[in-house]
């Protein structure tokens, strides 16, 4: 029974870890799908004096994505109801042109400031409309959920790095018998921790192995029973099989570096 709980106090602090590891990835692609959204869904609106390509807008910032040009004739119909068509002929040529512009990527507010700065130092662009204000809330709110989550990932990853590493102080205390005749019939320090790196590598796949279970229950049942329609929608991204070489990767990370550094500073103790 002792033996059980030794192990689930180094399983339960690894797979915090691994769970902060996976929730980021899953987090990283949800997000990069919601930036795609927000990036096709988003365009900025330039006047210009004279009709412009989209080969001259991408000369002035590379950013720019595509065009699409706002019929003028709408827009003179909305405005010149009741007028004669010689007058409304008259305010379609007095008229600039107007252009719905779309952008590459997701743009920061300091970049989207710089694209907009770019277009209007250009003495064929009359003004530049990025709707900063909705744009700014968006990405605001966005940044700081990103942020959030990856201070949460790294406390955590640090205070269950310091519990596994005082399992294993625990683990080399337990063997110190069978170290110790190891050492007395000249084994090397690497070696006489051999025992350590084949008990905490078991855990370790364990540990991965509970990850990707939970997150495989999350994709097929949870996420479509969920009624949540992001996830429903994004249910692929919630987990994939390359997941677990990463995870396999980031656990027997976490374990080599835990045994050395046990191993290195208990040496130095001993001596």
């Amino acid at each position: 029974m002792k033996s059980i709980k030794n192990h689930l106090m180094f399983i339960f602090p690894l797979m915090a870890i691994l769970l902060g590891v996976e929730f980021y990835l899953v987090f990283d692609r949800t997000t990069d799908s919601y930036e795609k959204k927000l990036k096709e869904g988003y365009s900025m609106l330039v006047v210009s004096k004279i009709p412009v390509s989209l080969e001259y807008l991408q000369s002035l910032n590379t950013q720019i994505s595509s065009i699409q040009k706002i019929k003028r004739q709408e827009i003179v119909t909305q405005i010149a109801k009741g007028v004669s068509r010689i007058n409304e002929k008259k305010i379609l040529n007095a008229l600039p042109h107007f252009y719905s512009v779309y952008l590459d990527e997701y743009l920061s507010m300091d970049a989207l400031e710089n694209l907009k700065k770019d277009l209007e130092a250009d003495k064929n662009i009359q003004r530049v409309e990025t709707f900063g204000n909705a744009y700014s809330s968006s990405y605001r709110l966005f940044s700081f959920i990103k942020l959030t989550l990856k201070i949460f990932i790294v406390f955590m990853a640090v205070v269950s790095l310091l519990l596994i590493i005082k399992q294993m102080e625990i683990w080399k205390y337990i063997h110190r018998q069978r170290m110790q005749v190891m050492e007395i019939f000249g084994a090397p320090m690497m070696l006489r921790s051999g025992i350590l790196f084949k008990v905490a590598v078991v855990d370790a796949l364990f540990a991965t192995l509970l990850t990707s279970l939970f997150f495989l229950y999350l994709k097929f049942q949870w996420a479509a029973n969920s009624g949540i329609e992001m996830m429903m929608k994004n249910k692929e991204e919630l987990f994939k099989m390359t997941d677990i070489a990463v995870l396999i990767v980031v656990a027997l990370l976490i374990v080599t570096l835990s045994v050395y550094y046990v191993v290195f500073t208990s040496r130095g103790e001993e001596e």
